[in-house]
């Protein structure tokens, strides 16, 4: 079931209001819903609008990890180590390193 806020974000999609903020909106929107796949589109969108963006590389790695897409969830988690430990952001880049390790531990 599409919720009122996935609608609403798709239709600023459709009206040519596309960014990064609103495809990782979409993608947790997405994930709430239970639709990891979906999420994974958004989220995959995001940060190619987006490179920067350590949070959308965050939340495409939980996505393409319930997916079952293990080795691009590591591949995301990576990059968005990269980019967070680039921006400072130490908490982010510690704890995608503690969900590659789990990753890889499986």
């Amino acid at each position: 079931m599409i919720s009122v806020a996935i609608a609403n974000f798709e239709r600023m999609i459709s009206a040519g209001r596309d960014s990064a903020l609103l495809r990782f909106s979409l993608g947790n929107e997405y994930l709430k819903i239970g639709d990891p796949s979906g999420a994974a589109e958004h989220l995959e969108k995001a940060v190619l609008l987006d490179a920067g963006y350590s949070a959308a590389w965050k939340l495409l790695g939980k996505a393409l990890t319930e997916c079952g897409r293990l080795e691009r969830a590591i591949s995301a988690y990576e990059r968005g180590i990269t980019v967070a430990e680039g921006k400072g952001d130490k908490q982010a880049a510690k704890e995608m390193r503690v969900f590659v390790k789990r990753l890889k531990d499986r």
